[in-house]
């Protein structure tokens, strides 16, 4: 296996971003995988950790099969996979359905992580957007369209694995993008994890307690 664990794999990524400490850096995770691969980053920089908030969403009958994503933002950003749609004969009305419901569970979960926490804001600054892979690339571009539309002065991608095809259709999304290891044949993120179970929510709320905006660290 590539990487041990999730928090394995941040600590690397810490170590290949590590030239960012003194800059003014904002680490933003997708939850939930990504939060305890950002932890360690947003550690490393002395940065402020905060989320994207982005959903999949799920063509009809095939809710593993991204028909596109949406990703929380003054305006939620929505990112359709024109592809997917004309194949299976979506219509707009079933996307926009299928659409409106993953949005409320952003403010679900908007509501369970971030509450009233301070938010960490990426104008001006460099933004790194951190997940624990990427797939298809789907969820992905819309979190780093939703962190562009903050304007940072450099927006990066970071992320321990990925399939080369997807980092290809990412690379116009960032001004730059680091990545542990690039695959042809893609085997799925969990594949390249020894241990890769499911990340809790008491474990999100506990790593933005510890490095989100506004805590002690040290």
């Amino acid at each position: 296996m590539a990487f041990l664990n999730r928090e394995e794999a941040g600590g690397r990524l810490a170590e290949k971003l590590a030239r960012l400490r003194g800059e003014d850096v904002v680490v933003f995770a997708l939850p939930r995988g990504g939060v305890p691969v950002a932890a360690p980053v947003a550690a490393a920089l002395g940065a402020p950790l905060d989320l994207v908030l982005v959903r999949k969403i799920g063509a009809p009958y095939q809710p593993e099969l991204a028909m596109g994503a949406v990703a929380d933002g003054r305006a939620p950003v929505v990112v359709r996979n024109e592809d997917v749609i004309d194949v299976l004969g979506v219509s707009d009305a079933r996307f926009d359905e299928a659409c409106a419901r993953e949005c409320a569970e952003i403010e679900r979960r908007r509501a369970l992580y971030l509450g009233e926490r301070p938010r960490a804001q990426a104008q001006g600054r460099v933004a790194v957007v951190v997940d624990d892979g990427v797939a298809t690339g789907a969820t992905t571009r819309a979190a780093l369209r939703a962190v562009r539309a903050q304007a940072p002065k450099r927006l990066i991608l970071a992320v321990p694995v990925a399939s080369t095809e997807a980092l290809d259709a990412l690379a116009a999304e960032a001004d730059e993008i680091v990545c542990l290891e690039a695959h042809d044949w893609f085997r799925g993120v969990g594949g390249y994890y020894a241990d890769f179970r499911q990340t809790e929510d008491t474990e999100v709320i506990a790593l933005l307690d510890r490095y989100g905006s506004g805590a002690a660290r040290g």
